[in-house]
This record gives C-alpha cells, sequence and structure tokens, in this order.
C-alpha cells in the first residue's frame, strides 16, 4: 500500500503525524494514533518568525533575502485520512506475550510498582534502563543505516526484541495504559518514534566543501537525484512557494489555503475550482532546462541510479531520462474517480485549456439523473492521495544501492518524498542544489542560487560537457567559472540564491 501525499507537518484533528513511509509488512500502513512531541524547528515559533520575516536587503551580487510570506506550507487543523485497511497484518503480528513480556496470566513481568499494569507508565515499568549505553547507541546506529521498515522488521518481528525497549532506543514513551493498546497500534507508534528520530539526520563531518561535491560526483556509481519545481522555473513552468509562484496566484479562487487547490477532497466537492487553474500548470510546448540535461548526462555515464522528481510536468521524458520515478504522477494519463476508467492525457486535454470539468465517458452514473456525475482527473497525486506502487517498489531497492544524494530545485516540504532523506543510510552524502537553504534538515553541502547556473559549474569543474542552448556557446565547456560566496559551515552562494540578511554577515561567509 503506498503511502499518502501529505504536507510537512500536517496533522490529523488529534494533533498526530501521519507515518509516511510504508511499515512492515509492506501491506500495512500505520494509522496516526498517540500524539507526540512536535519538537521539529519547523514548529518552534522563534524559528518561524525568523523564517517569515519580511526583511528588506539590499541585492548583492543577486544574492537575494528571503521573503517568506510564500516561502512555507505548514497548513493547520487539516485531517488525515489514513486508510483502516490494516487486516491483512493479523497473520504476522508478534504474539502479545512476546510484544508486552507478559508471563502466563497476562500480567507484566517486573510491573508498575504502584497498582496494576493497566496504567502502567514507561517510568514504573523501567526501573532500571532495560538497554546498556552500547545497546542504545547500536540500535540508533542500526534504524539509520536500515530505514524505519528494515530496522522494524529486523529487530520487532525477526529478533523479537521487546517492544518497551525499542521505544526507549528512541527516547519515546509507549502509551500509558500498555495492555489495552493493540497490536498495531504499537508498531504504529514505533514506527511513528523511528522514523521521527531518523528526520534529525547529522551532518557528515567530512564532506564540507564544493572540491568535496565534485569529488563524489566523479566517485560515485549510483547517484539518486530529487528533484521539484526549481529545475524547471527557467523553462517557463512556474515553482509554488516563490514569491511569483503558483501559490501566490491562487488569491482569486477564495480558498482557506493555497494547498487546497491540490486538495483531494476539495478537487472533488468543487472540480470546477481546479479545472478553472489546471491550464496555467498543464505542459504545453516547454522545453528541459540545463538542470534537466545533468541528470541525463550523469545517466549518460552510468552514474544515475533514479530520478525521483515531484513534477509533473513531464520534462524529464522530454530530456530523455530513463530512470525516472514520478512521485507525484502527471498529465500523461487521466482516471475516472468512480469507476476507474483510464484514458490517455489528451482526451482530456482541450476540456483543461478550456476550463471545463471533463466527466468519465464509461462510467453508469453519469447515464442516470439521480446520480451526480463522475469525474475524470489527471493522474497527478494529490494531498491526500496514495503515491503510485513504484514508489513502494523501487524505494526499498533504491535505498540499498545509493552513494550519492543530490536534491535539486525543492524545498522539501511535502511527505513521503521528503521522508527520503532520513530513511536512505544516514552515512550517504547529501548535497542540495536550491535557490534557498533547507532549514529544517542537516545537508553535507547546500549550493544556493540558479540551479542550471550550479549545475553548469560543477560540470566545468569535473571537466564533463553539459549541452544547452541556454548556457554561454551551447555548453558548459564556454563558461567562465561561476562567482560564489562560502558560508561556514557548508553553504555556497551563487547568483541567484536567496538568503536572510543575517546569513551574510562577514563573520558568516566568504569569497570561495
Amino acid at each position: 500500500m503506498s503511502p499518502k501525499r501529505i504536507r510537512v507537518n500536517e496533522a490529523s484533528e488529534d494533533g498526530t503525524y501521519p507515518s509516511c513511509l510504508p511499515s512492515i509488512p509492506s501491506t500495512f500502513t500505520p494509522l496516526p494514533l498517540t500524539p507526540g512531541p512536535q519538537d521539529d524547528n519547523l514548529t518552534d515559533p522563534e524559528y518561524l518568525s525568523s523564517y517569515h520575516a519580511d526583511n528588506t536587503f539590499t541585492k548583492s551580487d543577486n544574492i537575494a533575502p528571503m521573503n517568506r510570506s510564500h516561502g512555507t506550507d505548514i497548513p493547520t487543523n487539516s485531517t488525515d485520512n489514513s486508510s483502516n485497511e490494516y487486516s491483512s497484518i493479523e497473520d504476522t503480528i508478534v504474539p502479545r506475550a512476546l510484544l508486552l513480556q507478559t508471563d502466563s496470566d497476562g500480567e507484566l513481568e517486573d510491573g508498575a510498582e504502584n497498582g496494576g499494569g493497566d496504567e502502567a507508565s514507561l517510568e514504573d515499568m523501567i526501573v532500571t534502563p532495560p538497554l546498556t549505553e552500547e545497546e542504545y547507541v547500536l540500535l540508533r546506529r542500526a534504524a539509520q543505516q536500515k530505514g524505519t521498515a528494515n530496522f522494524i522488521k529486523e529487530y520487532l518481528f525477526e529478533k523479537a526484541m521487546p517492544v518497551t525497549h525499542l521505544f526507549y532506543a528512541f527516547d519515546a514513551q509507549p502509551p500509558q495504559k500498555l495492555v489495552d493498546t493493540s497490536d498495531i497500534q504499537l508498531i504504529s507508534i514505533l514506527h511513528r518514534a523511528v522514523s521521527k528520530f531518523l528526520r534529525h539526520r547529522k551532518k557528515l563531518e567530512h564532506i564540507n566543501t564544493l572540491e568535496d561535491v565534485v569529488r563524489l560526483l566523479k566517485e560515485s556509481k549510483n547517484i539518486m537525484v530529487l528533484t521539484g519545481a526549481g529545475v524547471s522555473v527557467s523553462c517557463g513552468i512556474p515553482d509554488f512557494r516563490s514569491e511569483n509562484g503558483i501559490y501566490s496566484r491562487l488569491s482569486e479562487f477564495d480558498l482557506d489555503e493555497p494547498q487546497d487547490m491540490f486538495d483531494i477532497n476539495y478537487f472533488k466537492e468543487r472540480p470546477k475550482v481546479f479545472y478553472s487553474f489546471a491550464k496555467k500548470i498543464y505542459p504545453s510546448n516547454f522545453k528541459p532546462s540545463p538542470s534537466h540535461y545533468f541528470i541525463k548526462l550523469l545517466e549518460d555515464k552510468e552514474k544515475l541510479l533514479r530520478n525521483y522528481t515531484q513534477n509533473i510536468d513531464t520534462l524529464e521524458q522530454s530530456a530523455n531520462i530513463n530512470n525516472i520515478l514520478q512521485c507525484h504522477g502527471s498529465f500523461a494519463r487521466a482516471t475516472c474517480v468512480k469507476c476507474g476508467y483510464k484514458v490517455d492525457g489528451h482526451m482530456i486535454k482541450d476540456d483543461i485549456l478550456h476550463s471545463r470539468v471533463p466527466y468519465c465517458p464509461r462510467c453508469p452514473q453519469n447515464l442516470s439523473p439521480n446520480h451526480s456525475p463522475a469525474l475524470m482527473k489527471p493522474d497527478i497525486v494529490f494531498f491526500g492521495e496514495k503515491l503510485p506502487d513504484e514508489f513502494d517498489h523501487f524505494f526499498p531497492l533504491d535505498r540499498e544501492k545509493v552513494d550519492l544524494l543530490i536534491v535539486m530545485g525543492s524545498s522539501l516540504r511535502v511527505a513521503p518524498v521528503s521522508e527520503i532523506m532520513g530513511q536512505i543510510p544516514h552515512d550517504v552524502p547529501q548535497i542540495v542544489i536550491n535557490k534557498t537553504p533547507i532549514r529544517h534538515m542537516e545537508f553535507d553541502v547546500q549550493l544556493l542560487g540558479d540551479c542550471d547556473t550550479i549545475v553548469a559549474e560543477l560540470c566545468r569543474l569535473c571537466g564533463w560537457e553539459l549541452k544547452h542552448e541556454k548556457l554561454p556557446n551551447g555548453s558548459s565547456n564556454g563558461c567562465a567559472a561561476a562567482k560564489s560566496k562560502f558560508l561556514n559551515p557548508c553553504w555556497y552562494l551563487f547568483e541567484g540564491a536567496q538568503v536572510l540578511p543575517n546569513d551574510l554577515s562577514e563573520e558568516a561567509c566568504r569569497y570561495a
């Protein structure tokens, strides 16, 4: 069962954070249950006040301070509609006695000191730490290497480690009424505890400089590239969250939040709103950017493991990239939301370009006046919809092979794609190429500025030729060395970078 597309920090009505990657077994999607503390810096009021600051700052070297009024995606009062279809896990559940370490009478061994097991808290149950410091460290390192799903499979299902020990390893607290909690709920809560820990990947100390990035490009053989809208901006396609991006253009539609334009429930209720806007993002005669051809160059050099793209513009196919996974779908196909009938995307192209709502040509509902008509929806993944099955198939395989991750043109605000960074082995180098810095995750090097400028410079430094009509003389070989600033500890600012004024203090930066 594929995970659903959600917004980072999206919560259900009871404040829980939905799990984003499939748990064990593959047919089980963890349910969002007990709320946990949200200590990510994205929810810190001080962090948000600085991140949204409306700064007036004089541009210098084409490096501009960010106006964050359109640059975040932190909704409130969102509802998670996680699937309840989890009965298929029942045959593989670890027995209750094994999970809770109970005796034959069903009471907790070494149970709560002040009462029965029903009200046992973690502090009551753990009189002495259940793990040595060495075991504590080893479990956390194992999770960093294996990812959430593989870790739970090995240590809970195969090695049958007590679930309370696993909670302790990740500084998490199981439900206070532990005996009343089902196995499915316990696994779900554990899944979220491990995933939360993995989001806080630590920067590799030995990867810091542009020279390190060039060396990694030359040496790596299985590069995973994760792309967002920023790689297509130079093609004439707007991104989502910049000051002039798609979300900033939706005020005329009277939405509670701009993201509602791509919410599946809102689409089903008010399809005319989406189809009034869809032509503005429909791929027409756009041509791939130098950034797209940089990925193709990696593939030609047999270095590309796979390009995980969040874009729906299909420019990767136009650049002839073969190892591509479209995480959020595309306009290439369309599907009836009622009967599932599929058509080629060109069948609804005329409706999209003329702002008409297309209806299913075969659905019986459309033949009866007593039923609401069945809608055709392009196969782009809306918020609340599951990702394509290919994501579940390829990502577990790719995480075992990847030796370098490059994030290009994405602010990483949408899960489950934003979870990839924590789910691949933490010793794999991670590089960002983006106009704005990513502050809620730790990357080894962030190359900030126009993606096309940066990839051309990387190719020049690697001795590779990147051909594109937008480059000087049509090739990276005709490019002069790109001017940049170095910001401690691992940021490089190229032309087009957008940062906060404090980032540009004399103490923080120098010319590279």
